[in-house]
């Protein structure tokens, strides 16, 4: 019994994530979601109490998995500070490229920037997984494998803000890369090992005071 309440619960999560993603927050509503995840209204209600309430839902259970993701990384004392950050760079690109519509949720709300409080809710969530990436690379800096003077919020800036141009621009980056990132065996295939050595290159030679460019 339990165990089809909790299946039922993440179905209308899937539906509202690609509602979401499809129609904007504005657009989309609880009947539409209700009735493609085929479910009543009383039920949807019971599970999230309101649209802000599934709204909320959907992000938090996306970012929630990759947060505990990256604590394990970040408190796993068998790494230093560049093994750590090599491999959240690999979950990074694995998630972000895969998903593209939850990516395209995040853009499409946050950029918007109209919702006050429901806005600074969602950047709240966003924003913990940002700091645990920034702890990683400022156990680097204070363990000296990092330079001390390395601009770490930069380096994050450029980590996220490869991904917002990738994702967010498709028509654009596709004619930058020479083909359509919206294939997904080429995503599989090309593009996830592209971004993962662009990106451990770019940040190794940036961060790591002693580094080998050839591995």
């Amino acid at each position: 019994m339990e165990k089809d309440k909790i299946d039922k619960k993440e179905h209308i999560l899937d539906v509202a994530e690609k509602v979401f993603a499809d129609l904007g927050y504005d657009g989309a509503s609880t009947r539409t979601i209700s009735g493609e995840a085929g479910v009543n209204m009383a039920m949807l209600n019971y599970y999230f109490g309101s649209k802000e309430g599934l709204f909320l839902a959907v992000f938090e259970r996306k970012i929630n998995s990759f947060r505990t993701l990256l604590q394990n990384i970040s408190s796993d004392g068998s790494m230093n500070a560049w093994d750590k950050l090599d491999k959240c760079i690999d979950n990074y690109v694995e998630r972000i490229i895969a998903n593209n519509c939850f990516q395209k949720l995040i853009n499409r709300e946050v950029s918007m920037n109209k919702r006050g409080d429901l806005t600074d809710k969602i950047i709240e969530i966003l924003m913990v997984n940002v700091y645990e990436v920034k702890r990683i690379m400022e156990e680097g800096v204070n363990n000296g494998l990092f330079h001390a003077d390395a601009d770490i919020p930069l380096v994050i800036a450029t980590l996220f803000g490869t991904k917002n141009y990738i994702v967010n621009m498709p028509q654009i980056s596709s004619l930058v890369l020479g083909h359509d990132i919206r294939d997904e065996k080429f995503m599989e295939n090309e593009l996830k090992p592209r971004v993962k050595t662009y990106m451990k290159r770019l940040l190794k030679a940036y961060l790591v005071k002693e580094h080998d460019n050839s591995k």
